[in-house]
């Protein structure tokens, strides 16, 4: 062994006995309640000080992983905290009577008892999906025919992409009151009917709502798609004696089966996530008059506006973070299997 990498082994052997003391320290001081405010530089002092050690070891085996893990730490760290480590905690609050401070005692399974008796959350998971369901389809639809629009060689199809896609930039809740505006006081001067009293009228309008909002970033994936399509494909099946409708659904859209399967995993979850609009435009608001034998008076309140209601508005998040574990399960349920059945219609085609 030469002078060089002993020293380099012995710089490398100090960094990391520093990293591990610094961080040591400064976890301790953190649990034991120490206002230090050494605390945040030593912890982030320790982290570097022994990722440096590890890279700079010499003779250590993997080397090269660890440099890539290196490299990586700031994002995995970064996901670890504001993913990972909440939603474990999250699931742990679930069964306890947190009160978004601190808890006093394990309830079980408490919370998800009372959640399973509230018929307004039984009725926010039903409108869910009934939204969900409606959304997928026609955002999908109309997002493809736009697609195909774009693609069809008319004159100013950047200014068309441009507008379509523009409703997208808008935020949810600022997109939530102007439609407010739109249903209260121009829709009911023109149709006479209040479209966000009653439940049926004013889920069509969160409908209308959000398949303006969300159709042009649709359509720009499908846009994606289609001017992937090789054009000799088109040509061959042009000389083949295909017409435009053959051409569409014998040659197109088979060839987009992934960038289907992408759009309707993004409708998908979006729909689910729904909130901004939903808070926006009606607040939940909507008369549901007979439901498990209640009457409710919050019949567009759909899960994530009813998950904030019973944390925030209500002050219960023990029972809002037992829905929210739900809503999660049901979300990645749904997607999974969503994404299985798409990748295998993809290999059908």
């Amino acid at each position: 062994m030469n002078k060089n990498t002993a020293g380099q082994r012995v710089l490398s052997l100090v960094l990391l006995v520093a990293g591990i003391v610094l961080l040591a320290a400064a976890l301790i001081m953190d649990f034991s309640g120490s206002q230090n405010a050494l605390r945040g530089p030593m912890l982030i002092i320790g982290i570097v000080a022994f990722f440096i050690g590890l890279y700079l070891f010499p003779t250590l085996k993997h080397h090269r992983q660890i440099v890539y893990v290196i490299f990586l730490f700031p994002l995995l760290f970064t996901f670890a905290v504001t993913v990972i480590i909440p939603l474990l905690l999250g699931i742990c609050y679930s069964f306890t009577d947190w009160t978004g401070i601190r808890f006093t005692q394990i309830v079980g399974l408490q919370n998800y008892v009372a959640m399973f008796k509230d018929p307004a959350f039984i009725w926010s998971i039903l409108i869910t999906f009934i939204f969900v369901i409606m959304n997928m389809i026609l955002v999908n639809v109309v997002a493809f025919l736009l697609a195909l629009l774009c693609t069809s060689g008319m004159r100013g199809v950047g200014f068309f992409r441009a507008s379509y896609f523009l409703p997208n930039l808008i935020g949810g809740i600022v997109l939530g009151y102007i439609w407010q505006f739109v249903f209260s006081n121009v829709l009911i001067n023109i149709t006479k009917i209040s479209w966000l009293v009653q439940t049926k009228t004013a889920l069509l309008a969160i409908v209308i709502v959000y398949l303006w909002q969300y159709a042009g970033y649709i359509m720009l994936i499908y846009v994606t798609g289609l001017t992937q399509i090789p054009g000799d494909v088109l040509e061959a099946a042009k000389i083949d004696g295909a017409n435009s409708s053959q051409t569409l659904f014998q040659v197109k859209i088979p060839m987009l089966a992934s960038t289907f399967t992408i759009c309707t995993f993004l409708t998908l979850t979006s729909a689910f996530k729904q909130f901004d609009v939903n808070m926006a435009l009606t607040n939940g608001t909507g008369s549901v008059p007979n439901f498990m034998g209640s009457y409710l008076s919050n019949g567009t309140q759909m899960l994530a506006l009813n998950i904030y209601n019973t944390a925030i508005a209500k002050n219960s998040y023990a029972l809002g973070q037992a829905k929210a574990v739900l809503f999660f399960i049901i979300l990645a349920c749904v997607s999974l299997i969503q994404v299985r059945i798409s990748n295998k219609r993809e290999v059908e085609l």
